[in-house]
């Protein structure tokens, strides 16, 4: 089993920056490939980003590309998204995922259910 808590979720206004945390324990975290989705109330969870378990290949979803950045600390079992020019459009809650296979771009973005262990979320609010 792996636990995974997130943190870092706030309110902030358009144009600006947060950074959200996810914890791991339980597992060897440098099995793991990482993931953030985020789902807004009355839609479907979407692809945020992914990263391999050594940190060196990264995804991301189209409406965060160049503005979001994945990253990883495999010594101290994090992860994180660095979330900048922030839009009211990304306020959702937003949860850390982990599975021991890095899937393809196509897997992330059309099936979430694919990943294993999944965070209990951490809410995300832009204001405009």
């Amino acid at each position: 089993q792996v636990q995974l808590v997130e943190s870092g979720g706030g309110l902030v206004q358009a144009g600006g920056s947060l950074r959200l945390s996810c914890a791991a324990s339980g597992r060897t975290f440098s099995n793991y490939a990482m993931a953030w989705f985020r789902q807004a109330p009355g839609k479907e969870r979407e692809f945020v980003a992914a990263i391999s378990q050594s940190g060196g290949l990264t995804y991301y979803g189209d409406s965060v590309k160049g503005r979001f950045t994945i990253s990883r600390d495999n010594a101290k079992n994090m992860a994180y998204l660095q979330m900048n020019s922030l839009k009211p459009e990304d306020t959702a809650v937003y949860y850390c995922a982990a599975d021991q296979r890095y899937y393809s771009a196509s897997t992330y973005k059309t099936n979430y259910s694919a990943m294993g262990y999944w965070g209990k979320g951490t809410l995300v609010t832009v204001s405009s």
